[in-house]
């Protein structure tokens, strides 16, 4: 596929953008740009040097940079297309790196993503009942909701969803086009896709655990998945929260959809919620160099 290089990160970004040469119907917004891009062909340019250019310019939005500033001139597109200037907002906004090894390849493009990052999942944490999750197998006394018996590692996390001694899943179906990831972005910048989950049993009971994390196309066919043998807890342990984590990387074009399914049960057919539980579960987009937000 030939890269499209004059498709910038927050275009790819945005989620009604289907393709760069779209044409809209011209808003204000867009004649004042197309004004400020014809004086770009123009000679002048503000007589500023180009070092307070940039501090300027770093404490704008990074869209009205892209979209607005780096029209003005070739001046000013040349310090809003440096790796520098990038590097810089990285160091004035937080994102600092978290692994020394990670480097992103592309700063522009890791900006825009570091912004843009969240936890895809909707009531992650039982807050909402069950608001959100579609209950794909509800086996013995149902799913249920409790607090945490034993204290997560995030202290926020208080609840957690329990399964009883029949088998119970329950899964959501993340559309990236939504949550403002364009299938042009999906498709030419492949931005890693990182996921979490959160399980512990019962100290008193066995249970097992399962996960299966599937990128799927436009027409919800599985292009990528992550499937670990289930996870079997034995009676009497200590109930200690365990993490689960994958990172997708390098899957290729066409994903448009995750679908998160996760649950268990537990396998003494005790009456009740005896069985796995879980919480915390997150899906997020990141770039290729992870450690940077």
């Amino acid at each position: 596929m030939r890269r499209r290089r004059d498709c910038k990160p927050e275009v790819l970004l945005n989620s009604e953008t289907r393709d760069c040469n779209t044409r809209r119907p011209e808003t204000s917004q867009l004649a004042e740009q197309r004004r400020m891009a014809h004086s770009a062909r123009m000679p002048f340019c503000p007589d500023l040097p180009l070092t307070i250019v940039e501090e300027i310019l770093l404490n704008l939005p990074g869209q009205q940079v892209i979209n607005v500033c780096r029209l003005v001139c070739n001046d000013w597109k040349s310090v809003v297309d440096s790796t520098a200037y990038w590097r810089k907002r990285f160091r004035r906004e937080g994102f600092k790196p978290l692994s020394i090894p990670s480097v992103p390849r592309d700063w522009q493009t890791s900006y825009f993503l570091c912004k843009k990052r969240r936890n895809l999942l909707k009531n992650p944490n039982a807050n909402e009942n069950f608001t959100g999750w579609t209950i794909v197998q509800n086996g013995g006394h149902k799913w249920a909701i409790e607090n945490v018996m034993e204290p997560h590692p995030d202290e926020t996390v208080t609840k957690c969803f329990v399964t009883s001694y029949g088998r119970c899943i329950k899964s959501q179906l993340i559309n990236l086009e939504k949550e403002g990831y364009s299938p042009l972005f999906m498709d030419e910048v492949q931005p890693n896709i990182v996921l979490s989950d959160w399980y512990a049993p019962r100290w008193d009971c066995g249970s097992v655990y399962e996960i299966c994390v599937e990128l799927l196309n436009r027409r919800k066919k599985a292009v990528k998945f992550f499937q670990p043998e289930p996870v079997t807890f034995p009676q009497w342990n200590d109930q200690h929260w365990e993490q689960m984590t994958h990172t997708f990387k390098d899957y290729g074009p066409g994903v448009r959809f995750i679908r998160f399914k996760h649950g268990g049960q537990d396998t003494q057919f005790w009456a009740g919620h005896y069985g796995i539980r879980v919480t915390n579960s997150s899906v997020e987009i990141v770039p290729s160099a992870e450690g940077y937000c």
